[in-house]
């Protein structure tokens, strides 16, 4: 039998001179390109975040090194960084063997760079962009959806405060109405209350004349006044709440108690694709080259709002403006294409029925639909199926959720009754009307022809390989599929690390294909 032979191990030996980190680290390892990248980093707004006096600070360029590290490995957490601090040769290798604990971690993430972190950012970005590896100038835009760190099941609806406020107009203007009739000669003088927009002062001045009158009336209903009781103090403070409530709210629908920055969306849940409402924030973001060029974080579930906020903010942070956008159809709004328009961006932007045209085969297009029928511009009217001549009757004007107008030109056919077409083109009463915008038309006409040119479609082929790659990289393989902090700044500042360490990911794998 051979003689067995191991390789020498004494855990306890003691060495004459201490392990160096230095020599356990490998020289093309992505730690020490993390460390150079930050390295390079102006971090001067950073450092004014600092107040001088007191106790001394852990080097803030050493907690970014360390966050950032954390985010390209899959660590979100303060505490997991904090251990990998002290127990991985990495972590100890980056910060020099100092030891902050998760506190300092997360106050520093949470606080320190929530005004700073965006330069930060974009510094690497130019930084890349430098190298060769991504165009500020060609973007692809898109959006999902981060579940929030808040409670589930406290939820704020607007229509449940609408809903609310009516039940107690309801019931005051029927209070009103009791005592009038048990009272009408001291209700009869001053003017009676308008109950079309109730407040808590007028809710409240109301129920003291109604208490005032029935207080002494030995014919009024004694659950009359018992509720006139009740109401007097709970109604003027739940409509208080209400008016905090509504202020919170703005234009959203709803929100989060425990975040109410938060409006709760529609988000998939698995694999399958079931949907449920969920508290969390509509996040937005431009790439190229599947590097994320810039981020934005949206409170509105609904992508089209998104996209004029998110393009001004790429131009305010990276200091230009991009030559050509590609976005699918949850961007085709008027509103966009005009944005887009007269800021002379090439937009390859879908509009909604864009995808459905061209599986529609001319011959299943139906000639009674509105965009179906011809137009006759020099006459400014539509040709009906019957041939007959639709004139303009007036125009309607509508304005969005955020205030943009949208002006609708209205044309009326002339003899429906009797046309033998009727049944199939108009089943209303009256002669057949049709709104036409036609502003939207144009701009999706511009939108179909550079969609279907050859470089219209080579973008929307790199679309789906450029801007989703990274979202499903975020989520699927890193894990990451809700949000640690509250509130927009915090977000912000949560989703840009995920962002940059989207970055450094690709960055460091191309460095590494090159040094190979």
């Amino acid at each position: 039998m051979a003689k067995q032979v191991f390789k020498a191990y004494h855990q306890y030996q003691t060495s004459l001179l201490p392990v160096s980190l230095e020599d356990l680290i490998d020289s093309n390892h992505p730690v020490r390109i993390v460390n150079t990248i930050v390295d390079g980093l102006a971090i001067n707004p950073l450092l004014k975040e600092f107040k001088g006096g007191g106790t001394s600070c852990y080097h803030p360029r050493m907690l970014l090194k360390v966050l950032v590290y954390g985010y390209v490995n899959n660590i979100y957490s303060s505490r997991k960084i904090e251990e990998a601090c002290r127990c991985d040769i990495r972590f100890m290798w980056l910060c020099a063997q100092n030891a902050p604990d998760h506190n300092t971690i997360n106050r520093f993430r949470s606080k320190r760079l929530k005004d700073t972190f965006r330069d930060i950012f974009n510094q690497v970005v130019h930084l890349l962009a430098e190298e060769g590896l991504l165009s500020l100038e060609e973007i692809y835009v898109d959006g999902t959806k981060f579940e929030s760190m808040a409670n589930r099941y406290t939820f704020v609806w607007k229509k449940q405060i609408k809903n609310s406020k009516e039940k107690i107009t309801r019931q005051l203007k029927e209070l009103w109405d009791y005592a009038e009739q048990v009272a009408a000669d001291e209700l009869s003088g001053p003017e009676p209350p308008d109950f079309t927009d109730v407040s808590p002062e007028k809710v409240k001045a109301t129920i003291e004349r109604i208490d005032a009158v029935l207080r002494d009336k030995p014919g009024a209903d004694p659950k009359i006044k018992a509720k006139v009781n009740r109401v007097k103090k709970v109604w003027p403070d739940k409509l208080e709440e209400y008016e905090k409530r509504e202020e919170i709210l703005g234009d959203r629908n709803s929100y989060s108690k425990t975040d109410p920055d938060a409006t709760f969306m529609r988000m998939k849940e698995d694999h399958q694709g079931k949907v449920q409402l969920r508290p969390g924030y509509n996040l937005q973001v431009s790439t190229s080259n599947q590097f994320i060029v810039n981020y934005s974080v949206h409170s509105n579930p609904s992508d089209s709002t998104t996209l004029i906020p998110h393009l001004e903010q790429f131009q305010a942070n990276l200091r230009t403006k991009p030559k050509v956008v590609t976005a699918d159809a949850g961007y085709g709004s008027e509103e966009n294409y005009e944005y887009l328009e007269k800021k002379e961006v090439i937009a390859y932007v879908k509009y909604n029925t864009f995808d459905k045209e061209q599986k529609q085969k001319q011959n299943d297009q139906s000639p009674y639909a509105t965009e179906n029928l011809p137009y006759d511009q020099k006459n400014d009217q539509y040709i009906c199926p019957a041939g007959l001549a639709m004139e303009m009757i007036g125009t309607e004007t509508n304005k969005t959720t955020t205030q943009f107008e949208q002006t609708l030109h209205i044309y009326r056919a002339k003899k429906c009754k009797g046309c033998p077409m009727r049944d199939d083109c108009h089943t209303g009463k009256g002669n057949r009307e049709i709104k036409v915008n036609h502003n939207l038309n144009r701009h999706r006409a511009n939108a179909r022809t550079l969609l279907n040119s050859e470089l219209g479609l080579e973008h929307q082929k790199q679309r789906n390989i450029d801007v989703e790659p990274p979202f499903g990289n975020i989520k699927q393989n890193h894990q990451f599929r809700r949000l640690m902090l509250r509130g927009n700044k915090k977000v912000l500042v949560e989703f840009g690390l995920l962002s940059m360490a989207q970055n450094l990911r690709k960055k460091i794998a191309k460095t590494l294909k090159k040094a190979a």
